[in-house]
């Protein structure tokens, strides 16, 4: 495949967090419009989450059907299951223990003096910001494995769905870096925004050109799964901001949308023959 596919790819879906940051900005935040825009990211992602771990669960059921018709073994199909399992669990548990770090390193900054350096100049909200696109782009750059492992091996059905989903999904995560800093006292540079993009959706790219290289199923396994873990660790995320809002009929409404376009965009490609 054109190595550019991959890069273009990736762009695509990381870019797409560029159009969620904005919101920063605006003096007025609209928190109605952000759990619609939350709770619809849900839904894809919940999509998502099934239609990568169905494509990553393939090999694992391979050797399983192998197994029953007594020419495969029982310890291929552990290995299989053991790869999806631990890049599954690495996947959700590295952002898991990220975000109790984020948690104690805001704790830390609102009782203690600034110890110097650029971080400590920022304002809190800003400082949090930036904490939420480090954390954003390490399952980003997961998701762009994904990205690029599908698109090697030919599989551009998958490929096309995980951008759009990935993309979808991206917009919104302009959001949650900017909702820090909506309404503050100072608006943040447009320029600081564009680097919290970058941190943000960067990574995307990096991890599309990256997983472009490795055309084995093992590794197709590894990405897909570590992509699973970090796209099940935002949905956890998402439903909790929901639960907080208090919105349960935007919140199934949005989910149920978010399903539709998930499903929607599969069909589509799917019949113009993905």
């Amino acid at each position: 495949m054109n190595q550019a596919n991959p890069l273009v790819l990736g762009l695509i879906a990381g870019g797409a967090i560029f159009l969620g940051l904005p919101i920063a900005r605006l003096r007025a935040p609209l928190p109605r419009l952000r759990v619609v825009l939350n709770a619809f990211a849900t839904g894809v992602l919940v999509f998502l989450l099934w239609d990568v771990l169905a494509h990553a669960f393939d090999p694992v059921d391979a050797a399983l059907t192998r197994l029953h018709a007594g020419s495969g073994s029982l310890l291929a199909c552990a290995g299989w299951a053991a790869l999806l399992l631990g890049m599954l669990a690495l996947g959700l548990m590295s952002l898991t223990y990220y975000n109790r770090f984020l948690a104690s390193r805001s704790a830390a900054a609102a009782t203690a003096e600034a110890e110097g350096g650029w971080f400590s100049m920022l304002s809190s909200s800003h400082q949090t910001a930036f904490l939420i696109a480090v954390g954003i782009g390490l399952h980003n750059f997961a998701e762009g494995l994904a990205i690029g492992q599908s698109a090697a091996v030919g599989a551009v059905g998958l490929s096309t769905v995980l951008v759009v989903g990935f993309a979808l999904h991206n917009a919104t995560e302009g959001f949650g870096i900017s909702a820090p800093m909506a309404a503050a006292s100072e608006p943040p540079a447009w320029r600081y925004l564009a680097g919290l993009g970058i941190l943000g959706g960067g990574p995307t790219v990096l991890g599309a050109v990256i997983g472009a290289q490795f055309t084995s199923e093992v590794m197709s396994v590894a990405f897909l799964a570590l992509a699973a873990g970090s796209i099940l660790y935002v949905v956890l995320q998402l439903l909790a901001v929901a639960f907080r809002q208090r919105q349960p009929v935007i919140l199934a409404w949005g989910v149920l949308a978010g399903l539709a376009a998930g499903f929607l965009t599969d069909m589509v490609v799917t019949a113009s023959g993905g």
